[in-house]
């Protein structure tokens, strides 16, 4: 029995034992060998770059009011669309191909798999989109050089609103990841996304009560307008609060996920 060792009990156990590094190290490679990966990625960024130079390019003034980090960064509209969808497919998508269940035997404790997509895809989102948004910025200032948006990385604010715009399209895609592990399913998680995320707090903007307006700042992609901005966005929350209104927003469909995914059956 060379390639067993026996417990105290004499009984045979396998050398190999679970760790968070093998998880994470598993769900890594399960998410770089998928196609859709490449796709989605490729196209997130190519969104952005392309949109960023688009805007630099025709810049002839008439739009001297708004931040030039978000004028350059009107892309990561369309990025963010991809990598929610992309967060979805990480979890959501296992449980249409039946993979969930070799991942779930493999680790019984269930929870380290959920923790680990969520942390692998957080990776990748976040150097993915902070990357793609200093290269953008910095493409179109190529345009921008000599009109009344010129700006440098190193001016004030200007890395620190690329870094929180990078935030804001992480943590807005980990809530979608986490609706994917909610509902189990790609078309429902990518409804309740656009949904609930995206369409419900415009609704309720509507409603003639200050309060709603008040709460409806809170939301994730209002919290997120706020960010990604060098000087403050008009009606919108400060962007320490956006931040840690996102996380908490993350963290408690995270939660939902993890309690669901140990209570229901595969």
């Amino acid at each position: 029995m060379s390639t067993l060792d026996r417990d105290l009990n004499g009984t045979a156990s396998s050398p190999y034992r679970l760790s968070p590094r093998g998880i994470l190290r598993s769900e890594w490679h399960k998410l770089w060998t998928l196609r859709s990966t490449w796709i989605t990625l490729i196209t997130a960024a190519a969104l952005v770059l392309s949109v960023g130079i688009m805007m630099g390019a025709t810049y002839d003034g008439d739009d001297a009011e708004i931040d030039t980090v978000v004028f350059t960064l009107f892309g990561t509209q369309l990025s963010q669309i991809c990598l929610a969808v992309l967060g979805i497919l990480v979890t959501a998508g296992e449980y249409s191909t039946g993979m969930i269940r070799a991942s779930l035997s493999a680790v019984p404790t269930r929870l380290p798999v959920l923790w680990a997509k969520a942390g692998v895809f957080t990776a990748v989102a976040f150097t993915l989109s902070l990357v793609s948004n200093v290269v953008t910025f910095l493409a179109a200032q190529i345009w921008l050089a000599d009109s009344d948006k010129k700006l440098s990385l190193t001016d004030s604010g200007v890395f620190g609103a690329l870094t929180t715009s990078a935030l804001a399209i992480t943590l807005l895609s980990l809530i979608a990841l986490g609706l994917g592990a909610l509902l189990r399913s790609v078309p429902g998680a990518i409804g309740a996304f656009v949904g609930a995320v995206l369409i419900l707090p415009e609704v309720l903007s509507m409603l003639p009560f200050g309060a709603v307006d008040s709460v409806i700042r809170h939301f994730p992609a209002q919290a997120a307008s706020s960010l990604g901005s060098v000087a403050r966005v008009e009606n919108t929350v400060a962007p320490g609060t956006a931040l840690i209104a996102l996380t908490l927003w993350a963290a408690a469909i995270i939660a939902a996920a993890s309690v669901l995914l140990r209570r229901r059956d595969v």
